[in-house]
């Protein structure tokens, strides 16, 4: 179900309506687009879990997509953006691009990337991860649910502030349009949380990890960035917005 929507209200009536319409098995992600500019979502499933909406698809400004979602799915959804795509869905995105297709298909984005990452089950876990690095500011929204069902989220914009070493740039060359983690960039067990560095008692953070949680206290930063990032809900739908704080 696609609709087009403004009020935030509005998104919220659709949201709770679609969670009481479908079968108890199944629960509701909206994704919802507060950015100025199109934003293409990319879905990936957990290892087993099935494909939904194609792995991905276009969100212009203030539109939203609800989702339908098997019981005990999990998975990853990101932003792709400033992205071209022809009639047959061949193209490429700047950032979190997934093999050049507008249609993920189960495959992951190429970092830099947010992750919103959530698993259902009797108690679901969720959490906005920039362990892959960062494009876009992302929030997770729980309704309905029950425990703590906290919000979860990087609304800062990390581009403003990226470290050189990690900037990727856009086509023109005039903009910060992504932020590498310091794995992705230098490839170093001590970044990557690998090897010697495999746990979470040797991975510790460091300069690079600690502006992403300067600037996003409630993201993952790192790996074992466990106790202050993942946040647990029973039975909530959720509304991811990609540029909440627009």
């Amino acid at each position: 179900m696609e609709v087009m929507l403004r009020p935030l209200l509005t998104l919220l009536f659709i949201l709770f309506f679609s969670h009481i319409s479908v079968e108890v098995s199944a629960t509701t992600i909206a994704l919802y687009n507060k950015c100025s500019h199109p934003v293409w979502p990319g879905i990936q499933p957990g290892a087993g879990k099935p494909v939904i909406a194609r792995g991905g698809f276009k969100l212009n400004p203030n539109q939203a997509y609800s989702l339908k979602v098997p019981a005990g799915w999990s998975g990853r959804i990101w932003g792709r953006q400033d992205c071209y795509f022809d009639a047959s869905g061949r193209g490429c995105c700047v950032t979190g691009d997934c093999g050049g297709n507008l249609y993920c298909n189960g495959l992951g984005g190429t970092p830099p990337a947010t992750l919103a990452e959530i698993t259902f089950g009797e108690q679901d876990f969720y959490d906005v991860s920039l362990v892959d690095g960062y494009n876009l500011p992302i929030s997770i929204t729980p309704f309905r649910g029950t425990g703590k069902c906290n919000y979860a989220g990087c609304i800062s914009d990390l581009n403003e502030m990226c470290p050189v070493g990690l900037q990727v740039r856009s086509r023109d060359n005039r903009r910060v349009v992504a932020c590498k983690s310091a794995c992705f960039a230098f490839k170093s067990p001590k970044y990557c949380c690998t090897g010697t560095y495999g746990n979470p008692q040797s991975c510790k953070p460091t300069a690079y990890s600690r502006i992403f949680k300067s600037a996003c206290p409630k993201a993952y930063s790192y790996a074992y960035d466990d106790p202050t990032s993942i946040e647990t809900c029973r039975g909530g739908s959720y509304l991811v917005t990609f540029c909440p704080h627009h």
